[in-house]
């Protein structure tokens, strides 16, 4: 994150935001400019990429399922934007304390323990690592205990679309983004590396909220798409993991897609028009 700081430094807060006396490694001024650039930059990912998966990806077909809800669109933004928002205060306490070291990310290539394959294990460990957290995390918030207070408010949207990604109680949504902070305090990493990883891991996010529930025959049994996902929704048991099956398979919470069997939300609109019961 000190990278984006740096810039945002230069190009931005230096000359047109703070006055002279602010130093650029003051406390106040770092943690202020880290919250700027965080909140701003969530909000920027989750609105412009839900904004393009909504209007190039997402079958607005699935508005007419009887489980959508009125004006579901509009609530599933408002929640995400306030979500994000309260978010960024936790997040912004982790990234200070990455950019004042106490982190194991490096700038430098060459640092890496193995080298450049050592780049790529990095990045193999942060998705089966986050992969694993998210999975017990998310189950956990499905106890009946817990979830009236906190993750009911995600699963309003039976018929999710893209900026259902982030709708979120921030409590929730920090909970399930403590995995990604937590890597880097764990295992070294490089710092473009991270940052490119939690851009990715916010898009991917949408992605299995984007009502497209295509996936390549091979990968079906591997990857939770969008049609794993939707079935999570729908059934509410199944289907806890982030980017893998593994965990749910592991945890027997695997269900395969409804979608995939014709029995998905897609085939219950066709079913219902077919009745003439929508138009």
């Amino acid at each position: 994150m000190d990278y984006v700081l740096n810039h945002a430094d230069r190009y931005l807060f230096s000359p047109y935001v703070y006055p002279a006396t602010w130093h650029e490694d003051g406390t106040l001024r770092q943690l202020l400019s880290l919250f700027l650039v965080t909140n701003l930059g969530a909000q920027l990912i989750y609105l412009g990429f839900g904004f393009l998966s909504f209007y190039c990806v997402f079958d607005h077909e699935l508005m007419k399922h009887p489980q959508f809800v009125e004006n579901q669109v509009w609530r599933e933004i408002k929640l995400g934007t306030v979500a994000i928002f309260w978010m960024s205060f936790p997040t912004v306490a982790l990234f200070f304390a990455e950019i004042r070291g106490h982190g194991k990310l490096f700038d430098d290539f060459n640092e890496s323990p193995l080298g450049w394959p050592g780049i790529l294990l990095s990045i193999a460990g942060f998705l089966l690592f986050t992969d694993k957290c998210i999975y017990w995390i998310h189950r956990v918030m499905h106890h009946k205990s817990i979830y009236k207070h906190l993750h009911k408010q995600h699963h309003i949207f039976k018929i999710p679309t893209p900026f259902a990604s982030h709708a979120f109680h921030p409590v929730d949504g920090f909970l399930q983004s403590l995995p990604y902070h937590v890597y880097p305090f764990l295992f070294p990493l490089h710092k473009v590396v991270y940052l490119s990883l939690f851009v990715f891991v916010n898009i991917w996010t949408i992605s299995i909220h984007d009502g497209d529930y295509r996936l390549p025959g091979p990968l079906v049994k591997a990857i939770n798409g969008a049609a794993h996902h939707a079935d999570h929704h729908l059934f509410f048991y199944y289907n806890y993991g982030q980017y893998f099956t593994l965990w749910d398979r592991l945890g027997g919470s695997y269900r395969h897609p409804s979608a995939l069997l014709g029995k998905g939300p897609h085939d219950h609109i066709r079913k219902l028009k077919a009745k003439g019961m929508l138009c």
